[in-house]
């Protein structure tokens, strides 16, 4: 299941994606936190993570939560299921299938954004 094919891809993206959702509490607890030093402070952090850098870092957190969740339903059904081990290359797929949809329009708006010069606002 692991060797090199859909099972060993789904492995490395879950750990690679629950290592992005981190990194950004862990920027997002700090952006929380820059409120103790004022408000020009706080809202000078904001207007540097509107940068299209951090755009950019919105669409690929967005990705991984995405990701990390649709794949942590086939995880379960893998585990609490009889069948889930036998079909989870196809249920791999159907993570890819749900996480297109759901990330087209996150893409669309955020992208559209970026590239229109808008960055987001």
């Amino acid at each position: 299941m692991y060797r090199g094919r859909e099972g060993q891809w789904a492995f490395y993206l879950h750990r690679i994606s629950g290592l992005g959702i981190l990194v950004f509490l862990m920027l997002h607890v700090a952006n929380i936190a820059s409120a103790m030093w004022g408000p020009e402070v706080s809202n000078a952090l904001m207007k540097f993570y509107h940068q299209p850098v951090f755009q950019i870092g919105l669409l690929l957190l967005i990705a991984g939560v995405l990701y990390h969740g649709f794949n942590g339903l086939r995880i379960i059904l893998m585990d609490f299921t009889a069948w889930g081990v036998r079909y989870q290359r196809q249920l791999w797929y159907g993570v890819w299938v749900l996480f297109v949809i759901f990330y087209l329009p996150f893409l669309l708006k955020i992208g559209g954004g970026i590239l229109g010069g808008s960055h987001g606002d």
